[in-house]
């Protein structure tokens, strides 16, 4: 599994990127990502979710899921994030910026 991980906006306005692959990360790690991919339901997801208010200093996120043959993107503003996709961007945030 492949995530790539780009997290915009902000007080400073700062882009952050990285992209994560389950094969070249630690073994709990890579474990734990899939994990979170599959509690969030991220490939029924809509492609965009945004916030019926939107905040110029909020964040806003753009994760692009890779696994075997499917491929989801899903950009979501943080007024809007969904509870059941809060751990996985929670744990992108810690682990990958």
């Amino acid at each position: 599994m492949r995530i790539t991980f780009e997290r915009t906006g902000g007080f400073a306005g700062i882009t952050k990127k990285t992209t994560l692959d389950t094969n070249n990360l630690p073994p709990k790690e890579a474990k734990e990502l899939p994990l979170l991919v599959q509690a969030a339901d991220l490939f029924r997801l809509p492609a965009q979710i945004p916030s019926p208010n939107p905040q110029s200093d909020r964040f806003q996120y753009r994760l692009t899921v890779e696994d075997n043959d499917k491929q989801h993107t899903v950009i979501v503003s943080e007024a809007a994030l969904p509870g059941t996709l809060r751990p996985l961007i929670e744990w992108l945030n810690h682990v990958a910026i």
